[in-house]
């Protein structure tokens, strides 16, 4: 490319820049557009999960009665949004919550400022302090709420962009490689801040994560598109104006129709398996974020692994997920996601076995078995878009709807799934503070070195018997599922 034209390309800004990039290296514009979405998301998402905890915990020390109102109101808030936005995603007759790339378009800005709250303390904590339990809860649910709306119509986009096994996948490969790209700001932030010693370079690396993933969501919301764009403008068009007597649009929903309509999605015997095998892997997502750094610091000594090891080690975490997505595309076009899904819950529960009978000395495979645990955790929720998705299918099928009902039946899950990521944090942080974790986080007070290792010997427990009850449980819920050879099926309904 001419140095001439590359600046006649640049002076249209970055996004024309994007698109000439997608078209020069033959990437597929769709797809390119709807994973900037999930660079944005991950982005933020990476570092708000694994950082929030141990801010508030011990940079702000929240107490823990104040931590868990918090999530208490985070858990309620959390659950609810979610069918909350995809009631109004799949039946508003305000472009900006009925069109997908409009509510993403839209959601943006507000996603990235939602993002900043939790990083800027509004005023200087003491332990205990009021303001910094509701400081949690606001950050909580502004962020949740935010990343609710704008997410949510990027899940419903999945199902609505092609209902094609082999594009379905590509939309994962490209989200994948999104979601590497995205999750690499918690290495770079660890790397930046040293593990978040230097707040103040912290701050200003969050500063510039927000612009760049609201950039990143823009870009989706002026380029991406779904195949029922055209019935959603035609629904838009009717509702401005007097309705037409050979009208096919369909009237506004009333709350029984809603209500009728959840129920014929609760109904489904795959969605309920789903929606608890699901819950117990929010859980896990949870645990991990929110804990790793916790247990690394505590567990394993700084001369055996120095921060600099630990930093790359939490990004692994966060990048090495997607790689093992990305190396796994063959496997999911030849075994489906059910088997894949099935078998990492095995590999989960014997590696957790195997940590648990080695016993927390054995420092190198601690850090190996938390990083794997957290790899194989990412990944196999990154999966989650294809069962969802052919749930959608049956469901638009079995009662012969005339657009599917993609964020309803996403908010449906998430109603029931949301809440464990509020448990996660309270639970473990209960169990920590039985054993005096709270104590450590004013260095005034003495520690005592026997209660200390009665804290680690619980930290240990906690690492390795959390996900082999979960894995157990999982393999349980999952095994009966039916949607097993989605992937041998060319397409289940045509495109249009």
């Amino acid at each position: 490319m001419s140095s001439e034209r590359a600046t006649v390309i640049w002076s249209r800004g970055p996004f024309a820049l994007v698109r000439h990039l997608t078209s020069s290296i033959g990437a597929h514009p769709g797809a390119v557009a709807y994973a900037m979405t999930t660079v944005g998301g991950s982005m933020m998402n990476s570092i708000f999960s694994f950082y929030y905890v141990k801010l508030f915990l011990n940079k702000y020390r929240i107490s823990e009665g104040a931590f868990h109102q918090s999530q208490v109101v985070y858990m309620i808030w959390n659950a609810l949004n979610d069918p909350l936005f995809g009631y109004l995603q799949d039946n508003s007759h305000v472009p900006c919550c009925s069109r997908r790339r409009l509510s993403i378009l839209y959601g943006a800005p507000f996603y990235a400022l939602a993002f900043l709250l939790a990083w800027f303390p509004w005023r200087a904590y003491q332990s205990g302090d009021w303001l910094s339990g509701l400081h949690l809860m606001v950050t909580l649910c502004a962020f949740d709420g935010m990343l609710t709306f704008v997410m949510l119509a990027q899940c419903a986009l999945f199902a609505e962009i092609s209902a094609h096994h082999q594009n379905r996948l590509r939309l994962i490969q490209y989200s994948q490689v999104a979601s590497l790209v995205g999750s690499s700001s918690v290495l770079f932030c660890g790397l930046v801040s040293h593990n978040m010693e230097d707040f103040g370079a912290f701050q200003a690396f969050c500063v510039l994560v927000a612009v760049l993933a609201c950039g990143c969501m823009l870009y989706t919301g002026l380029n991406s598109e779904s195949r029922f764009d055209s019935k959603t403008e035609e629904r838009e068009t009717q509702s401005d104006g007097p309705p037409s007597p050979t009208s096919s649009s369909q009237p506004q929903l009333s709350l029984s129709s809603v209500i009728f309509m959840t129920c014929q999605i609760l109904t489904n015997r795959d969605f309920q398996l789903f929606v608890f095998m699901n819950f117990f892997q929010v859980f896990m997502v949870a645990f991990c974020n929110n804990f790793t750094m916790i247990f690394a610091e505590h567990l394993i000594p700084p001369d055996v692994l120095p921060s600099l090891a630990k930093s790359f080690m939490y990004g692994a975490g966060f990048i090495c997920p997607q790689i093992l997505v990305l190396s796994s595309q063959q496997l999911l076009q030849q075994l489906g996601y059910y088997r894949l899904i099935l078998l990492t819950f095995y590999v989960e529960a014997v590696g957790a076995a195997m940590m648990l009978l080695l016993g927390p000395t054995h420092y190198y495979l601690l850090a190996l078995f938390l990083t794997g645990n957290m790899v194989l955790v990412h990944a196999t929720f990154s999966l989650f878009n294809l069962p969802l998705a052919d749930i959608i299918d049956s469901d638009l099928q079995k009662y012969k709807r005339s657009t599917p009902l993609s964020s309803m039946v996403f908010g449906t899950n998430a109603l029931f799934t949301k809440p464990a990521q509020s448990l996660a944090p309270m639970l473990v942080v209960s169990v920590l503070n039985q054993y005096g974790y709270e104590q450590l986080k004013d260095p005034a007070q003495g520690v005592d070195p026997s209660a200390l290792q009665s804290l680690y010997g619980a930290m240990f427990y906690l690492v390795c018997l959390v996900p082999l009850c979960v894995s157990v449980l999982q393999v349980l819920a999952w095994r009966p599922y039916s949607i097993r050879n989605s992937h041998t099926i060319d397409s289940k309904y045509i495109d249009g």
